[in-house]
């Protein structure tokens, strides 16, 4: 008898098994020549690519904006609450600045500077020396002058409220 080679359903000859491997190779190599491509493109069109005239011409108009203008006031002593603490009510002495963006801003809101100064007074009469100790007392202390002064002349903004001066006594 003769032996014949016999060649089950899993086994597979050994070109074919060599073709799939080929294959294999071959879809990768393919997939990536195409990543590396795309990430070239997308390299170009976000770095290399020159902007819009729309985008140019947005840029020009954000730097020939208006010179900030800035609106001083006049110094405040205020008497602030001495909590119980004391026996002498503590003073505070401060001196504000204004910052504005438009110097057209600036003359609307010349004439409403009395009741910033009473929004001022009004608030900081209520402070205690603890609420102005470190430098986050004087940053919140900032930026509630900055929303109270925007709600007393509204509709006009101001950017910025700058301290000249801050005596605590």
């Amino acid at each position: 008898m003769s032996k014949k080679s016999k060649t089950t359903e899993d086994e597979a000859p050994a070109g074919d098994v060599a073709a799939k491997g080929g294959k294999k190779k071959l879809i990768m190599i393919g997939a990536a020549v195409v990543l590396f491509a795309g990430l070239g493109g997308g390299g170009w069109f976000f770095f290399l690519k020159q902007p819009s005239a729309e985008a140019m011409a947005a840029e020009a108009a954000k730097a020939a904006r208006k010179p900030t203008a800035f609106v001083e006031m006049k110094d405040m002593m205020i008497g602030i609450s001495n909590g119980g603490q004391q026996d002498r009510q503590p003073i505070v002495k401060i001196k504000v600045v204004l910052e504005i963006a438009n110097a057209k801003v600036s003359d609307e809101i010349k004439p409403l500077l009395p009741r910033v100064e009473d929004a001022f007074q009004v608030f900081m009469r209520e402070l205690r020396p603890s609420d102005l100790e470190g430098s986050a007392g004087i940053y919140r202390l900032k930026e509630e002058l900055l929303r109270r002064v925007n709600v007393t002349v509204h509709p006009a903004r101001i950017d910025a409220v700058l301290f000249k001066e801050l005596l605590i006594q």
